[in-house]
């Protein structure tokens, strides 16, 4: 039986991976290109960004081409990663279990988190290696009853050279990104095409029989028995609405906001980001310095890498976003989110002027990179684990699936999410 995967990111590579493994004969389709992760010096970039020469953010591709960003309104950017592995290539490793939404529905995911937190790998960064002043606000954190601890990670201390650059990509293999699972299915035959980006589904008589696929100037039909989507919340939504299916306006993307301060000499980039983190009502706070902010935000531009410091909050956005057949992408900010961010950020200020972090604090940009919410699954929904109402042979295996946003890393989740999926299909298959 054929099987066509389309995206090779944390759901797709689980996917693909768990299906050849099963017999099935997996083609993965992946828009971008071999990802190769940032090994220049950003000091490289220093002068232009301190002049103010760099631009706007749209502008990182000509740094680090395999990261997409897009403005979705004046204050919000949403960045995807678009390379063989996806988003996880840009990732911190990070490996929490979010399971925010999912016990309303009657999901339980903790066979799946298991087994992928033993196969992965995962366990907190040593503390021993945190700089001074990490260690120094996870105290701060503590004695403010926050409860920090330790970030469960996908990073192997022995190979990691603490150069602080997670999400540009894992110079020493140190970090785990989805290419591994991607290399297993190719190993066990499956195929894989990158800069092969998916139009729509081909649907006869109301079941799946393939996709359509930009060749260059022209389109191809690549057909199989099994689709599965897993092409982001922003991706497979797009591909559903071209298909002339349905995808909910639920899009969420974990809102991201980083309160800057300064320390001089805190060198806070010489570690893997977010080494702890404290988890409140719908947001985390974690240590971490946003290079998008850095190189592109006008705010920070006075402050060197050496000497900056930030917090970062991550919060469970409403679930009110949209993506059109071309594409484009509607998620504001609601007033709610706002003032969620308002109380966290006054507990991130906390955090650093009781570790000796001095201002001036300014907040840097607005960011989501978590993209899920536009194929929630439903009570009704979760013993199959596809929605109804997909056609006969097509499934989605992403962030997509999860109702509620988390507030919290995402790439376990969805990864467990992809790997029950795939385990569904196997089923039907026998």
């Amino acid at each position: 039986m054929k099987a066509i995967v389309v995206g090779s990111g944390a759901g797709g590579a689980v996917a693909a991976r768990e299906l050849a493994q099963n017999g099935f004969d997996v083609t993965v389709l992946e828009a971008g290109k071999t990802f190769k992760p940032f090994t220049r010096h950003l000091n490289m970039v220093e002068p232009l960004r301190r002049a103010g020469l760099l631009g706007s953010e749209k502008n990182i591709s000509r740094i680090f081409p395999y990261m997409d960003v897009r403005r979705s309104e004046r204050d919000l950017v949403l960045v995807r990663g678009i390379s063989t592995g996806g988003s996880t290539n840009i990732s911190c490793g990070n490996m929490v279990r979010a399971e925010r939404g999912l016990k309303e529905i009657g999901l339980d995911l903790t066979p799946e988190f298991e087994e992928l937190e033993k196969t992965v790998g995962v366990k907190p960064f040593p503390k021993k290696r945190w700089r001074p002043l990490t260690r120094k606000m996870f105290e701060s954190a503590k004695d403010l009853g926050l409860k920090p601890e330790p970030t469960p990670k996908a990073v192997e201390a022995r190979l990691c050279t603490s150069c602080g650059l997670c999400e540009m990509g894992c110079s020493t293999g140190a970090r785990w990104d989805s290419r591994r699972f991607l290399e297993d299915a190719v190993n066990l035959g499956s195929m894989l095409y990158t800069s092969s980006p998916v139009q729509k589904v081909v649907i006869e008589n109301g079941h799946a029989k393939g996709v359509v696929v930009k060749s260059g100037h022209s389109n191809r039909v690549i057909h199989g028995d099994i689709v599965v989507l897993a092409a982001g919340g922003i991706g497979t939504a797009q591909i559903l609405k071209n298909s002339g299916l349905s995808a909910e306006d639920h899009l969420w993307v974990d809102i991201v906001l980083t309160l800057g301060g300064v320390s001089k000499g805190a060198k806070q980039l010489k570690e893997p980001p977010m080494a702890w983190y404290t988890e409140q009502e719908g947001y985390i706070l974690s240590p971490y310095l946003d290079m998008l902010s850095h190189l592109f935000h006008k705010p920070w531009r006075s402050v060197s890498l050496n000497d900056r410091v930030g917090v970062m909050i991550k919060m469970a956005d409403v679930e009110e976003g949209s993506v059109s057949a071309e594409g484009s992408v509607h998620k504001n900010i609601s007033s709610i989110d706002r003032n969620k961010i308002d109380v966290a950020v006054s507990h991130a200020k906390e955090i650093m002027e009781s570790s000796g972090v001095s201002g001036p604090f300014i907040k840097g940009m607005y960011n989501g990179g978590h993209l899920g919410g536009t194929v929630p699954l439903k009570i009704e929904d979760v013993p199959s684990m596809k929605p109804s109402w997909l056609p006969e042979g097509l499934w989605v295996a992403d962030l997509s699936l999860a109702p509620r946003s988390q507030g919290l890393p995402t790439i376990l989740l969805t990864s467990a999410l992809a790997l029950r999926v795939a385990r569904k299909i196997v089923q039907n298959k026998g």
